[in-house]
């Protein structure tokens, strides 16, 4: 098979993704070690990883509105490069202030990728689904590879060193995207930024039926992903009693299941529709967190594995629906906007498990997790069942 052109889009917007996702998620393994040089409690440093996640998380609308004034390609380039620029910046931070200011511009700059780059690969691709889940590789691969570098590295030779390891990997990533990748025309190039923040566009967009009810669907696998991811290997650790190392190794499995599945399940919504594959990612990932928090042995860690790294895979399904449900002038900016609401309520997720955890224990917890992805899919086959039209 000839090597095409979209292909080296999509294989660098991936490594692109990875880059990004490698500089965030290198911090957490270095915690301790942080909080020792800085003489800080955890909580200060908490409050530090919550400003780079949300700052994340809010840029994702203007990365839309960014991309579709100055091109994809421009926009990708500066969240690359931004953070090569800020994972250095973190290394070499001689106070925490700087180290704190630098972490929130990192979350900023690494939040510009995700939406610009989606919006190229809707120019190139005709099944996005498919393009969207080899995309997300990019973060889960980085999920299973950052925090073991960035541990073995801190060992080694301490947390700067650890953290810079984001700039290690990005800096080649950045190269190669100037170099392989065309500029592309922007979408809205003469029209003032201004117009785009202007609160009837963004009302314009949020009042499409179709587009608040995929937002509330996407809210709440992104609040349940979220909940999930940081606090798994904890409650494994705590509830079923298993050691760190191997709540560490399943937490790993996790991201390479996800890996693995994505693709496969971006084309499978290409093939039989987002909301059936949406439906059944809801119902799958509530019956693996069911089989972690009420099977002993083998069978429920295992099947309960499996079931969740497919599951809450979700995002390769239900974000092309984003794109189904908008005109080729919306997509830029709307699709950046609707990923910044489901991302903030997304954010919440850590918190709330937390919380139940602390006060309900880890089963009712869990079981909070569950109730959501069962109401979703409920709502799912009530929208279906009644072509109510969402």
């Amino acid at each position: 098979m000839r090597w095409q052109y979209k292909y080296t889009v999509l294989t660098l917007c991936t490594l692109a993704f990875f880059a990004t996702m490698v500089a965030r998620l290198a911090i957490s393994p270095v915690v301790p070690a942080i909080t020792d040089d800085f003489q800080i409690g955890n909580t200060v440093i908490g409050i530090a990883l919550t400003g780079m996640w949300l700052s994340y998380a809010i840029m994702q609308f203007p990365s839309g509105i960014l991309a579709d004034r100055y091109g994809e390609r421009s926009i990708i380039l500066v969240s690359i490069g931004g953070t090569t620029v800020m994972s250095l910046l973190l290394a070499l931070s001689p106070v925490y202030a700087v180290f704190v200011l630098s972490m929130v511009v990192l979350g900023a700059v690494a939040g510009l990728h995700y939406s610009a780059a989606t919006t190229l690969l809707d120019r190139t691709y005709d099944n996005l689904g498919f393009a969207i889940g080899v995309h997300t590789i990019g973060s889960s691969a980085a999920g299973l590879v950052a925090p073991i570098a960035a541990a073995w590295i801190s060992i080694q030779y301490g947390w700067r060193p650890a953290v810079a390891f984001g700039a290690i990997v990005a800096a080649p990533i950045f190269a190669l995207f100037v170099w392989r990748i065309h500029p592309v025309e922007p979408h809205r190039p003469k029209q003032p930024l201004r117009q785009r923040f202007q609160f009837e566009e963004v009302t314009n967009i949020l009042s499409k039926p179709e587009i608040v009810f995929t937002v509330a669907i996407a809210s709440v696998g992104a609040f349940v992903w979220q909940g999930t991811a940081s606090f798994l290997p904890t409650f494994l650790v705590e509830h079923r009693g298993q050691s760190a190392t191997l709540a560490g190794i399943v937490f790993s499995a996790y991201f390479v299941i996800q890996s693995i599945v994505k693709p496969g399940i971006g084309a499978i919504s290409d093939r039989f529709g987002r909301d059936v594959t949406t439906f059944g990612c809801m119902v799958t990932s509530a019956a693996g967190l069911g089989l972690f928090v009420a099977v002993p042995g083998v069978l429920g860690v295992a099947g309960g594995l499996i079931l969740i790294g497919n599951g809450l895979s979700w995002a390769v399904a239900v974000e092309p629906r984003f794109m189904d449900n908008m005109t080729d002038e919306e997509r830029g900016a709307g699709f950046g906007l609707v990923r910044t609401v489901y991302l903030i309520v997304g954010s919440f997720g850590s918190v709330a498990v937390g919380l139940f955890a602390d006060v309900f224990g880890w089963a009712a917890s869990f079981g909070m997790l569950m109730a959501l992805l069962l109401l979703v899919a409920v709502a799912l086959a009530v929208n279906w069942l009644l072509d109510l039209g969402y």
